[in-house]
């Protein structure tokens, strides 16, 4: 099922050049992925150092596969390098799939 997911950043002042690459090369390999669709990065208009990115994928075991990816896993390490605390990450599957499955 269509999966979104949450990832919520918090970074610290200044490296914004190298955050910011840091970010973009994530992004383009997540494309890459099998059963990436899209992402969009949103940052907060009264603290930019917070952002929010929204990943859409084709199902969460693509989202899994991809979050567990040991070459995304270095680009976490080195994100964490300019983060106040670790990241925060929330999926859901698009719909509610329980809705008619037992008469309620």
């Amino acid at each position: 099922m269509l999966t979104k997911v949450l990832i919520k950043r918090q970074f610290k002042k200044g490296n914004e050049k190298e955050i910011i690459a840091l970010l973009t090369d994530l992004r383009y390999r997540a494309m890459k992925q099998a059963g990436y669709l899209s992402g969009i990065t949103l940052t907060d208009p009264e603290n930019p150092y917070s952002m929010l990115v929204i990943g859409t994928w084709q199902n969460m075991d693509s989202w899994i596969l991809w979050k567990n990816d040991p070459e995304r896993q270095n680009f976490e390490a080195m994100l964490d390098i300019y983060q106040e605390e670790p990241t925060e990450y929330d999926a859901y599957i698009v719909g509610a799939p329980f809705v008619g499955n037992d008469g309620n």
